[in-house]
């Protein structure tokens, strides 16, 4: 079973309550606004903040371009 995307149109940042977008590669959901990456463990979006690494500012240009 794969992350379902679908849940990125329902779900939200708990921090800011804005969009996530799903990053593939490294199994997380990003937030840039709250410059977090929010982990993914057996297709279950993990939406803890203590549990999200923080961003570096190359990431979040990244994700914002």
């Amino acid at each position: 079973m794969a992350f379902d995307r679908k849940l990125l149109e329902i779900i939200a940042c708990p921090v800011t309550k804005g969009k996530l977008q799903y990053d593939a590669g490294n199994k997380e959901l990003i937030s840039t606004a709250a410059k977090l990456a929010y982990p993914i463990n057996d297709d279950i979006p993990v939406l803890l903040e203590n549990e999200a690494r923080e961003l570096s500012a190359d990431e979040v240009e990244q994700w914002n371009s």
